[in-house]
């Protein structure tokens, strides 16, 4: 889209202010607002604004950032009201001096993927963030509350979840998401949403438009809608599967080899081994809280042991069947991710670790395809290689601080502002007395 087309857009639309947004180091959502006769002038020139106190952005005496619109990312937010309808621009960082700013976590991706498209390639994902939706529990109380009593896939004509989540799927497309499917998960009050396979760019974009989306209209319906990982204890937490594929210029899938016994090519392999090789690593920017590691346990459908299979839903990497003469859907889902990351620096540093295995050729172990690895005792994992995820954010931080491709891929002002906010987490959670702990041992002790 041209400034011309955007204009017009705008007009049409009866848009009277533009949320200029982007993401903090954590994947918080950030927005500066403004009128819409400010929007040529951004488009042209940028819109400043104080970058001191964003999470993972400049010291207070290097503050001053500039905004600079992608215009294609242009939608209006539906739950604004028509006298006050607003609409959102996706923005790139930059510095003053007009190079890009190397804390922004979408232009960390950005680069990433301009870097691949000169090697001939573009990486797709498709993403399905699960999330709940909840009613409060009085007016003070935290402690959540399901909102229906649904089950895997559902339907109930009169049921309340399926005409809310019904809403937030014709929001969601009217914002440009191309919304495929949207079903009830596992557990009571638990959803997904999926849309339609794209390149990271775009998908890390659609990703933090569902969350935003998601929490509004919930809201207008009195609801809580939380992206959380876990948030009820013995109950399936909240994944986001990531499915991936590497495509030419053409549009050819690079994953697809007809010859081959799972249809995978050569650099599929290499791209598995990669990801399997620096799983322990990037786990923690894929699933960034220490409420993702409540999540990462055995028995709840969740990946634990870092393997690969076709048929074994329980793998870190699943390899969906492709259906006969569709080239195209080759791909390797990974299942680790939660919906609590940022999306541009889990992308980049999921990309980033796949090269690193097609560079290096790296073969991943025969797929898990017929073992049940939770049966499977602590020695026979260990005779089989089969290693796990990190157990807590604290193991996966410093699995983290010993991999040099994937503390390349973020570079050393995501690394430094990432790490630093995320030990912080670690300090406040092991310093907090949590109700587990009065329960157990304040009358025991």
């Amino acid at each position: 889209m041209d400034k011309k087309e955007l204009m017009e857009r705008v007009a049409a639309d009866g848009v009277k202010f533009i949320s200029f947004q982007f993401s903090d180091v954590t994947g918080t959502v950030k927005s500066v607002d403004g009128p819409i006769s400010r929007l040529e002038e951004a488009v042209d020139q940028g819109f400043w604004f104080d970058g001191s106190s964003v999470e993972g952005f400049a010291r207070i005496q290097e503050s001053d950032m500039r905004l600079v619109p992608d215009m294609d990312t242009y939608a209006v937010l539906p739950w604004s009201p028509d006298n006050l309808k607003r609409a959102r621009l996706f923005c790139d960082i930059y510095n003053p001096d007009g190079t890009p700013f190397a804390g922004d976590p979408r232009g960390a991706l950005r680069r990433a993927l301009a870097d691949l498209e000169k090697r001939g390639m573009r990486y797709m994902v498709g993403s399905e963030p699960e999330f709940f939706l909840f009613r409060r529990n009085g007016s003070t109380d935290i402690h959540p509350v399901p909102h229906d009593v649904g089950g895997y896939f559902d339907f109930s004509p009169n049921d309340e979840a399926v005409r809310v989540r019904t809403e937030l799927m014709h929001a969601l497309d009217s914002m440009g998401l191309e919304v495929e499917v949207g079903h009830h998960e596992c557990a009571l009050g638990q959803h997904e949403i999926d849309f339609h396979f794209s390149n990271a760019l775009r998908s890390a974009d659609n990703v933090l438009t569902l969350k935003y989306t998601v929490k509004a209209i919930a809201a207008q319906h009195g609801l809580i809608a939380s992206f959380m990982p876990k948030p009820i204890f013995g109950i399936n937490g909240s994944g986001m599967h990531c499915h991936q594929s590497l495509f030419d210029l053409k549009g050819r899938n690079l994953f697809y080899d007809a010859a081959d016994k799972y249809n995978l090519s050569p650099l599929a392999y290499g791209f598995i081994g990669g990801q399997l090789n620096h799983a322990r690593a990037f786990s923690v920017v894929t699933a960034p809280t220490v409420n993702s590691y409540k999540r990462l346990v055995p028995g709840y459908e969740a990946p634990v042991y870092v393997g690969w299979a076709q048929t074994n839903r329980s793998a870190l990497i699943r390899i969906p069947q492709a259906i006969k003469g569709m080239s195209s859907a080759v791909r390797a889902e990974l299942r680790c991710p939660d919906p609590s990351c940022n999306p541009y620096l889990a992308y980049t540093v999921m990309l980033a670790s796949a090269l690193d295995g097609i560079e290096k050729k790296m073969q991943p172990p025969a797929p898990l395809n017929d073992i049940n690895v939770y049966e499977l005792t602590r020695e026979e994992r260990k005779e089989m290689d089969i290693v796990e995820l990190p157990a807590s954010l604290r193991e996966a931080l410093n699995e983290l601080d010993g991999d040099e491709v994937v503390k390349r891929a973020l570079g050393d002002e995501l690394y430094t502002a990432f790490t630093r906010a995320k030990w912080a987490e670690w300090d406040d959670y092991r310093l907090n007395v949590m109700d587990w702990e009065l329960t157990r041992y304040l009358e025991t002790c």
